[in-house]
């Protein structure tokens, strides 16, 4: 049974991501929190879009991310919006990961932050760069996916 009032899994979409990069393999990662960080996702206060993630010593960390606390966070700690937080991946899948990005010159990107059985889940890929002519296609297409909807709309 549904409800009508039930939220959607997803904190945050990093839209910026698709724009700003040809993305190709996703991978899931879990993140190693804080209590205050986790009520601060549960009221959606985040912002992914500087966000990066980086491979050091074999393990992945999230850099840039921003989680803003909330003004009724517990006085007895100082939260640090910008800290660096560590992502929880499989090993098989943190050597392929490092791999490709020290080899290949892929950049790793966070794509979205969801919810998955109580546990927060971050969507990661691995992407290249887009030039500018390159995105001047994606606003073109995007814009034309637009207008040709309002067209079909118009005729129906």
């Amino acid at each position: 049974m549904t409800s009508t009032n039930q939220k959607s899994a997803t904190i945050i979409v990093n839209k910026k991501a698709r724009f700003d990069y040809f993305v190709e393999d996703e991978y899931e990662a879990g993140l190693v929190l804080q209590g205050w960080e986790i009520k601060s996702l549960r009221a959606g206060k985040i912002n992914l879009s500087d966000a990066h993630v980086f491979v050091k010593n074999g393990e992945a960390w999230l850099i840039g991310a921003q989680i803003n606390p909330l003004p009724t966070a517990s006085t007895h700690i100082h939260p640090e919006p910008n800290r660096i937080r560590k992502l929880l991946l499989n090993r098989r899948e943190l050597d392929q990961l490092i791999g490709r990005v020290e080899r290949q010159g892929y950049t790793l990107i966070p794509l979205n932050l969801y919810w998955k059985r109580n546990k927060i889940k971050m969507k990661i890929a691995l992407g290249k760069g887009k030039k500018t002519h390159d995105k001047r296609d994606t606003i073109k297409d995007r814009d034309w996916q637009r207008d040709k909807a309002r067209i079909m709309k118009k005729n129906t």
